[in-house]
């Protein structure tokens, strides 16, 4: 059986294509790990802000809302690294809002 030449071409670039979704998929990983490590080192200088706040101003800002928010995408990072690949989740929205 003889392989004709565009069949070996195409394969190869299959094989390119794959081996390309896996290295980007590394890399992904990777960044998200980061992300979800800058995301720990925010607390520093939410604690910071928080400290300088205006007590007695009437529109506040709700830090411990933030903190949640931050904790729930830092979260959702870390069960997506951990999760096997291709597993669906349900995720829980953020509230977005931090003043009142």
């Amino acid at each position: 059986m003889r392989i004709s030449p565009p069949t070996l071409v195409v394969a190869f670039s299959l094989l390119v294509v794959a081996t390309g979704a896996q290295a980007d998929g590394d890399a992904e990983r990777e960044v998200l790990a980061r992300l979800s490590h800058e995301i720990t080192a925010l607390a520093p200088l939410i604690d910071e802000a928080e400290a300088q706040a205006d007590q007695d101003a009437r529109i506040r800002f709700h830090y411990d809302w933030l903190r949640q928010d931050l904790d729930r995408v830092r979260l959702g990072i870390a069960e997506h690294l951990s999760a096997p690949r291709n597993q669906p989740r349900e995720i829980e929205p953020l509230r977005g809002d931090y003043r009142q």
